[in-house]
């Protein structure tokens, strides 16, 4: 754990995920959040929305930086399969249908992460390719229903019993 710390670190996200990844590297922190609206240009390839939503949670939160030791920390991950983004669901039939989506299929979530200073914004992105196996009705309406995926990109949190029991591989990092 680091003690002698001259910095700041404020978490702009709600995503008790988030949270818990940087306090198991024993970072202290802060969270301080603000709505954003998570709106990307059409155009834009689907591998750069991630990082592209990282950066303008960063510039939307801006005003969290205090002083010139605070480091702004926003991250954002977007699920793709057959090259169509997943986002969060808005309901419980668009849930379903994206894990249907999902269901005997191997996808790509890609996690964009912007840590933001006075003096310099840094962004990038990491990749993990996941492959469900098949999921029934039955298993869908159980998560849904027990883990309520709506606040989550691609209807699903890997942490969750979804990736315990449904994941069949995973090519990259699980956190």
């Amino acid at each position: 754990m680091l003690t002698d710390q001259s910095f700041r670190i404020i978490l702009a996200s709600k995503s008790p995920r988030r949270s818990q990844l940087l306090r198991e590297a024993g970072l202290p922190f802060i969270v301080r959040t603000k709505e954003i609206e998570e709106s990307y240009p059409a155009e834009l390839p689907a591998e750069e929305v991630a990082i592209f939503l990282a950066r303008k949670k960063s510039r939307a939160c801006r005003e969290f930086l205090e002083t010139s030791d605070d480091i702004l920390l926003t991250a954002d991950s977007t699920v793709i399969v057959e090259e169509e983004i997943l986002s969060k669901p808005t309901d419980r039939t668009e849930a379903q249908a994206m894990l249907r989506k999902l269901s005997d299929k191997r996808h790509v979530v890609i996690t964009g992460v912007c840590l933001l200073t006075a003096q310099q914004e840094v962004a990038f992105g990491d990749a993990t390719y996941v492959t469900f196996a098949p999921l029934s009705e039955a298993e869908i309406d159980y998560y849904i229903e027990q883990y309520q995926p709506y606040d989550k990109a691609g209807s699903y949190a890997i942490q969750e019993w979804i990736g315990l029991c449904k994941v069949k591989k995973i090519e990259g990092t699980f956190s």
